[in-house]
């Protein structure tokens, strides 16, 4: 067990529970970037994943975006036999509750699966990206640590100005920003 400023990270199999007992207007931190930063890891540290229908869309951009000078750790799948993206997704939020990750990509048939399955773990904020102005809203907004991307909607050069705006992103410094994402990390905590 892994345990960073207010954070508890578990096992992902049994969950992750986020301890924020501040009650206060004030923002607290986001416990991921707690995390990170107390772990190290970089933000060139990248995790992707994809279930069999985004898994060929996932090998075109791979290549591309080592160019932009990002580490990468795939975590399945690895050819294009049936594969649940649930258990992918499962892997690549546990690499960046971890800090072995800065931000993820999923790729699946429409990327919806994939973000539903990324948001029911806590701790993480996942976005389907089918647009520029999500694609970097959603980091600046609501610090969204991963964005999915549908195989079947966006073809290779489109999901690769997405992934670019999305990487260049920062949450935004505003109050009112922070002190949102701060009230979606309590919904976290009470679901638990």
């Amino acid at each position: 067990m892994l345990v960073a400023g207010s954070v508890v990270v578990g096992n992902i199999l049994s969950g992750c529970v986020a301890n924020n007992s501040n009650d206060s207007a004030t923002h607290t931190p986001s416990p991921n970037n707690d995390l990170i930063k107390n772990t190290g890891a970089e933000k060139k540290q990248l995790v992707v994943g994809s279930d069999h229908a985004g898994y060929a869309l996932k090998v075109k951009c791979l290549d591309e975006i080592k160019k932009m000078g990002y580490e990468i750790t795939d975590v399945g799948c690895f050819n294009e036999n049936p594969v649940d993206f649930p258990d992918i997704a499962r892997q690549v939020c546990a690499m960046i509750l971890k800090g072995e990750a800065w931000r993820g990509i999923m790729f699946c048939g429409t990327g919806v699966g994939a973000a539903i399955a990324c948001n029911k773990v806590p701790g993480i904020r996942a976005a389907v990206s089918h647009d520029i102005y999500s694609s970097h809203q959603c980091v600046e907004h609501d610090d969204v640590q991963v964005i999915t991307l549908g195989a079947q909607i966006v073809g290779h050069s489109v999901a690769l100005e997405y992934i670019e705006s999305f990487l260049g992103a920062s949450f935004s410094t505003a109050e009112e920003f922070r002190r949102r994402v701060e009230k979606l990390e309590k919904m976290d905590a009470l679901n638990l």
